[in-house]
């Protein structure tokens, strides 16, 4: 099961590699990519909303809990227990157009931290939801198209982010 899956991931990746890689989209997923590093625009709009705004400070918090569930859930732990390589690793013939990331890949800490900010940023800001999930989707993306991740890695990071958001709604129904 697992080598059918793995199979699965590296045709996607290579399909990627193969057929999408133009000088503009190189451009465009290195800049997503870089919005998604550590969480850095989803904590930065976060904070914006806590700073700026008491009507939305609510928002600010829940989404850095969000984010913070995530990042303990999938960076802490799930990437320590499952310790998958990244694809690079294995597609020897990949020229990276990014640094090397040194974490483990599964899940995708960048797709975790997108969705699980963009689930809490919806429910507060419903008229901007098409706008965060087109970046979420973008950041995401991006991690597959620099081929740091697998499409697994994407898809568990979407539905951890998902998890996480949801989670920090719960809390917050709760406290606030």
């Amino acid at each position: 099961m697992f080598l059918l899956i793995n199979e699965f991931d590296i045709y996607i990746l290579q399909f990627i590699q193969n057929n999408m890689h133009t000088p503009v989209l190189d451009k465009l997923m290195i800049f997503a990519t870089k919005l998604g590093n550590n969480g850095l625009i989803w904590i930065f709009i976060s904070i914006l909303l806590i700073i700026i705004s008491k009507k939305h400070k609510k928002a600010g918090f829940v989404t850095l809990l969000a984010l913070f569930i995530g990042a303990m859930l999938g960076e802490v732990i799930i990437k320590h227990i499952v310790q998958r390589p990244r694809p690079f690793l294995e597609m020897n013939t990949i020229k990276l157009l990014i640094p090397k990331p040194k974490s483990f890949s599964f899940p995708s800490g960048h797709t975790t931290a997108a969705f699980a900010a963009v689930v809490v940023l919806s429910r507060y800001f419903k008229k901007y939801s098409i706008e965060f999930f087109i970046l979420a989707f973008l950041i995401a993306f991006s991690r597959m198209y620099l081929c740091v991740h697998y499409p697994t890695d994407v898809l568990a990071g979407i539905i951890l982010g998902i998890i996480s958001g949801k989670i920090a709604l719960g809390i917050a129904s709760k406290f606030y």
